[in-house]
């Protein structure tokens, strides 16, 4: 098993579609966007996934983006194959994505996550994220 951060030269036509049938597991009403267009910006997101032999078994992603207020991160779409949790597995990928964190020099990362998520949740605090009080307001647009 490896853990890998994704470039756009290992983008694969195979590589994307294990991807999107892991993101399903994550929410089967979303769609994974092109790999290609998402790695345009390989500063801003750091994709990270973990291969076990030619099998991707689990993903996360963080976008980093600067603000008034600091240097920040965003993780996003944190997905382990259902039949490989409970081994840590999610545990290693924020860990390698906290990792790259620092590298960059982010002065916070950030992440939401629904309140049903309870091993997840546990994850997150084990790590040191902390829940805020603050309220989430979206506003989404057509496509």
């Amino acid at each position: 098993m490896t853990i890998k951060l994704l470039t756009s030269e290992n983008v694969t036509a195979e590589l994307e579609n294990q991807m999107a049938n892991l993101f399903k597991q994550l929410n089967p009403d979303l769609q994974l966007n092109p790999l290609a267009k998402i790695m345009e910006k390989q500063d801003q997101l750091s994709l990270v996934y973990c291969q076990e032999g030619d099998q991707i078994i689990g993903m996360a992603a963080m976008c980093s983006y600067h603000v008034l207020s600091g240097s920040k991160g965003m993780v996003e779409d944190v997905v382990v194959d259902e039949n490989s949790r409970g081994k840590g597995l999610g545990r290693k990928l924020m860990e390698e994505l906290l990792q790259i964190a620092e590298q960059k020099g982010l002065t916070e990362v950030l992440l939401f996550s629904g309140n049903h998520r309870q091993s997840a949740i546990r994850l997150y605090t084990k790590l040191g994220f902390v829940k805020s009080e603050s309220g989430l307001y979206r506003l989404k647009f057509a496509q």
